[in-house]
């Protein structure tokens, strides 16, 4: 095998249907954890709150409880199985005050209305967003002590239509000339209310959600603003200074991008919603530049959706978002996606799904956005969510206030899992190279987009842990090589279809022993 190697090279023999008792064949091809090949730091796993979490922050306490479980617990049960999924950061969605416009806001659902902290009289009530406060305090119970507060829209009244949505008007902020300081000091007002209200301190602030998504030009959906690269750096710099002025060390993040197209190039769209990378981090971009601005981290968010087929694309997409991140020296989060109308290999959208069909094509993306997009947080639209495939956890309502139902949980939650709840905040993921039979290094042999995907992680106290999707229909089995590793012993924890195995703890194994990966299954190894 090649590469050089510190504690743990992993070798990985790709061999279906082995027959128990027989010899062991030459391994067609091998994998290795390049301990001395060092990528991203790893930061956070995360979701939103949007829209469920309103009402059901409000249910009975055991039901949250259960729920928060799910999302948050980093806890094992008598037989070692994790009780959720140990997400390290908690996604907040900031209302812009549709809920108090009711049917007036143009948004029909109330589920995809949102309360706004800010009154007509510019007062605040701190009574506001109650359940989603409620789930705050329930994700740091449970140790998440990273919380990030996204916006759709500015409050309803700095809009220039009075709305939470841009019905009626164009691709330009919709936010009246003279509110944009308002604007800012909204926006630090609530980072402050809930830190003294609460006990919850925003370390991130989004004050723009898809500024360069269609959806948010037209149609009255659910709250959404659209902005140009100026308006964004305008706002930002503004918001800066205020923070500056309240000796706050909240960190502005840009720009939650609808697509990583817009990021590095234009698409469907302007050169003023467009290159954002380049627009916020280059030097020569003076009217938008916030690579020296305080409080802006070196760091662009986006979206994964509509880059998700074809499969090359899924490749290619990213790596023109890693050379254009490279080049200006920026890191990169993936901060929302879901499954939309594109993704038609699991039929898209609509129908939600419990089963590995839907958990093993998410799993895929996450694998591709950390190794070919290098990003170092990675994170779900919508933690619990109807009848769509936008929910880690299936909500069931019952009643006209929406405050009592059922819920349940999915593979797809589970999938998520066999990433955040072992690849802790400051993992370092390191390269994996395959080799086949005769020594010879396969380019990109880490990623079969319909077998093995495999992704190796060294978390802060030691812990290795590698991640493998087996996305075939047939059965693959692999080895740790003891060679390089001695007698290590590794927990694998598995996640499939088979009823119970959502993070379930299939045994150990030592250095140099067969491990099998069920078909359309995920596992994760964890040791030292």
């Amino acid at each position: 095998m090649k590469g050089k190697t510190l504690l743990a090279a992993l070798g990985f023999f790709s061999i279906a249907g082995m027959a128990g008792g027989c010899s062991q064949p030459a391994p067609g091809i091998s994998y290795q954890i390049e301990t001395d090949k060092p990528c991203q730091t790893m930061a956070y796993f995360s979701a939103s709150d949007a829209w469920s979490m309103q009402f059901i922050g409000l249910w009975p306490q055991e039901k949250q409880n259960q729920i928060a479980d799910w999302l948050f617990s980093t806890e094992n049960d008598a037989n070692g199985q994790p009780k959720g999924i140990g997400l390290s950061l908690w996604r907040f969605n900031v209302g812009a005050g549709s809920t108090e416009q009711g049917e007036a806001s143009q948004i029909a659902s109330p589920w995809m209305r949102a309360e706004c902290f800010l009154n007509a009289d510019g007062t605040y009530d701190w009574n506001k967003q109650r359940g989603q406060r409620n789930f705050l305090k329930l994700a740091k119970e449970r140790g998440v002590d990273k919380f990030l507060a996204f916006l759709n829209s500015p409050p309803v009244y700095y809009t220039q239509n009075g709305l939470a949505t841009n019905t009626g008007r164009g691709g330009t902020a919709n936010l009246k000339p003279d509110c944009y300081e308002k604007y800012a000091r909204f926006l630090v007002d609530v980072v402050q209310g809930v830190e003294k209200h609460d006990g919850i301190k925003f370390n991130y602030i989004c004050p723009f959600n898809e500024p360069d998504g269609h959806w948010n030009w037209v149609g009255p959906k659910q709250e959404g603003c659209p902005a140009t690269n100026r308006e964004v750096a305008h706002t930002v710099r503004l918001l800066s200074k205020e923070f500056v002025n309240r000796n706050m060390d909240t960190q502005i993040l840009v720009n939650e991008s609808s697509d990583y197209r817009c990021m590095f190039r234009t698409h469907e769209t302007d050169w003023q919603r467009g290159y954002q990378i380049q627009a916020f981090f280059c030097p020569d971009s003076v009217d938008t530049y916030l690579g020296d601005t305080p409080n802006v981290p070196r760091l662009m968010l986006g979206h994964s959706y509509w880059t998700t087929t074809p499969l090359s694309e899924l490749r290619n997409i990213r790596c023109q978002l890693r050379d254009t991140l490279n080049r200006h020296d920026v890191d990169f989060w993936q901060t929302e996606t879901c499954i939309m109308g594109n993704d038609e290999e699991i039929g898209g959208g609509n129908g939600y799904d419990h089963t590995m069909k839907t958990a093993l094509y998410v799993a895929r993306i996450i694998h591709h956005d950390i190794v070919y997009a290098g990003a170092k947080s990675w994170q779900w639209w919508r933690a619990i969510g109807g009848d769509y495939k936008d929910g880690l956890i299936r909500e069931y309502t019952t009643g006209d206030n929406f405050l009592d139902g059922k819920v349940e949980d999915s593979k797809l939650m589970w999938a998520l899992g066999n990433y955040s709840r072992f690849i802790r905040p400051g993992a370092v993921r390191l390269s994996v190279s395959a080799f086949d039979k005769t020594g010879a290094l396969i380019p990109d042999g880490d990623t079969d987009q319909q077998g093995l995907m495999c992704s190796a992680y060294k978390n802060v106290d030691g812990t290795y842990v590698m991640v493998v999707i087996n996305y075939a229909n047939e059965e693959k089995e692999f080895s740790i090589d003891e060679e390089k590793v001695g007698n290590a012993q590794w927990q694998i924890y598995r996640t499939s279809d088979k009823a119970g195995e959502d993070l379930f703890p299939v045994g150990t194994v030592k250095s140099g022993k067969i491990v099998q990966i069920p078909a359309r299954s995920i596992i994760t190894l964890q040791g030292k």
